[in-house]
């Protein structure tokens, strides 16, 4: 088996939806997010690397880019959150995962991106961390309802 990484395509899309909502009662966000998807990869606004074994995507990770403004620790007005880290079930625990981040990681250092920040489980927090990236407990958040 040939391991493959490669640049994330519009044609690819429909995949990191359903690495992003893997889950059956998930499912109804997939359309949206991939038409979204499509359109940041296209914009240049979304960075994904898959990762490929015989043809077949067996982990995949994506670099959404925000145009957040230079800050007082941060000339850089663009940030990174690292979204869609995902492996296949029988590919787990062969370091695919920290390959594709450590890739997306070094290509915001060289775009001159100073901040990437992301969401975590229990089961991925340990490889984050040995990655460098720290827990911010300043965070909060606010579901505004449509109006």
């Amino acid at each position: 088996m040939t391991l493959l990484l490669r640049p994330a395509t519009p044609a690819d899309a429909d995949a990191i939806a359903a690495h992003r909502y893997p889950d059956g009662e998930d499912a109804a966000a997939r359309p949206a997010y991939a038409a979204w998807v499509r359109e940041a990869l296209v914009s240049g606004d979304y960075l994904g690397l898959l990762a490929e074994m015989d043809f077949e995507v067996v982990a995949g990770a994506g670099l959404v880019l925000l145009n957040w403004g230079p800050g007082r620790h941060d000339p850089s007005p663009i940030r990174a959150r690292l979204v869609n880290v995902w492996t296949h079930e029988h590919h787990r625990r062969q370091g695919l995962a920290r390959q594709l981040t450590g890739e997306l990681l070094a290509q915001a250092r060289a775009r001159g991106i100073g901040t990437v920040s992301l969401a975590h489980t229990g089961m991925s927090r340990p490889i984050y961390e040995s990655l460098g990236f720290r827990a911010y407990p300043q965070e909060m958040l606010l579901k505004l309802e449509a109006t």
